[in-house]
This record gives C-alpha cells, sequence and structure tokens, in this order.
C-alpha cells in the first residue's frame, strides 16, 4: 500500500523550458552553455552549486568571470529561471488532494539557490502559496551536498521521514533517476515533461 508519494520538482511539477535556459544564460554571455548545461544533471560551477559545493555567491563570481563582467545575483536567477516554463494548476491541485488523502507528500530535487529563491515564496503558485505549501517535507541537494541519481540522495529521505521504499512511489522525469529508485525497491513513475500524469498517478494509487 502506498503510504508516501516523493516527487521531482523540474519535469514533474514544473514544466522544464531546457532551450530557454540556454537562451537566458547565453544572453548572460556564457558562450558555450549547451556544454555546461543538462536536463538532469549539471556540470562544472552549475553542477557545483545545485551540488552545494560551491554557494550562489561564489556562482556569481564565477560565472561573473567566465562572461568577462560582474553579473548581479538577480542575473543569475534570470538564468536559471529560464528552466521554468509553467507550473501548471492541474498538477497544484492533485498535490492538494493527495494530501487531503493522507499521503505524506515529499520533494527530492536537484536544484540551487537561485531556482528557491523563487519557488519557497508565494510566487511559485502565482502568489497563493510557496513550494513548502503542497508538501510536508523538501530535500534539496544544494542543502543535503548529494544529487539524484546518487543512492544516498534516496536513502538520506528513507532514513530521515522513517518510510519505507515499498510504501513509497516515486515520481520523477529522469530515466536514471527512477533506475535508481527502482533498484532501493520504491514503486516508481517516469512521465515525459510537460505530460499530464495525474490521472495515471490517481489510476496506479486505486490499484
Amino acid at each position: 500500500m502506498i503510504k508516501n508519494i516523493i516527487f521531482d520538482l523540474g519535469g514533474v511539477i514544473m514544466t522544464i523550458d531546457q532551450n530557454e535556459a540556454l537562451r537566458r544564460f547565453k544572453e548572460l554571455g556564457v558562450a558555450d552553455i549547451e556544454s555546461r548545461l543538462d536536463p538532469y544533471t549539471q556540470t562544472g560551477i552549475f553542477g557545483d552549486v545545485e551540488k552545494g559545493k560551491i554557494t550562489a555567491e561564489e556562482f556569481r563570481v564565477s560565472l561573473s568571470r567566465i562572461v568577462g563582467r560582474t553579473l548581479s545575483f538577480d542575473e543569475c536567477k534570470y538564468g536559471w529561471l529560464g528552466y521554468r516554463k509553467e507550473v501548471p494548476q492541474r498538477n497544484l491541485d492533485v498535490l492538494k488532494r493527495l494530501r487531503g488523502n493522507g499521503y505524506r507528500l515529499i520533494l527530492l530535487s536537484n536544484t540551487n539557490p537561485f531556482m528557491m529563491s523563487w519557488a519557497l515564496t508565494k510566487d511559485f503558485d502565482g502568489g497563493n502559496g510557496s513550494l513548502e505549501d503542497y508538501f510536508d517535507a523538501l530535500y534539496l541537494s544544494f542543502r543535503l551536498g548529494v544529487m539524484k541519481p546518487n543512492l544516498r540522495f534516496f536513502q538520506t529521505v528513507t532514513d530521515n521521514e522513517h518510510i519505507q521504499p515499498e510504501e513509497s512511489l516515486f515520481v520523477d522525469d529522469g530515466p536514471r533517476n527512477v533506475e535508481a529508485a527502482r533498484r532501493l525497491g520504491f514503486n516508481t513513475m517516469c512521465p515525459v515533461n510537460g505530460e499530464d500524469w495525474t490521472e495515471k498517478l490517481m489510476e496506479m494509487l486505486s490499484k
């Protein structure tokens, strides 16, 4: 019986736009951005800030060196928020419904301080609630110092939440992340970025 549902943010709760993120960072002056950004896992300073190896300020300084001019926090945020295409209302509605039905909802995200400077405010859903208002617990890569698909990320969740994988459903658009969770015994679902996964999820829970 499923008691806990663990969601990814980008590509699941939030529809992502990789091309817009690339366009924005290129606009900021990062000519080789295609080699630095990935839809699922970042590399270089982009990966370092999501792993918590460097702070937002250290990222800003490093990116400023790359582009050859001083960038502000807001300019860096502008680049990262290119990933944010939309937060479909249907997704927010089903999160509320699931919590109302007694499921424990947990977010497990590879993310960074720039993205969270938006998501942890009421701008997240257009003025009513932040990401925290929709979940019982948030596990963010830059705070924990580890990224999916590292098994340690999943084990941190199970240990801290005192949950069993077989009683939990993991929903992520990244095939490698889903495979890692499956190896640990989680029930899994792997929607495509932008897909309406809500009905399929409710069907899975009704079985």
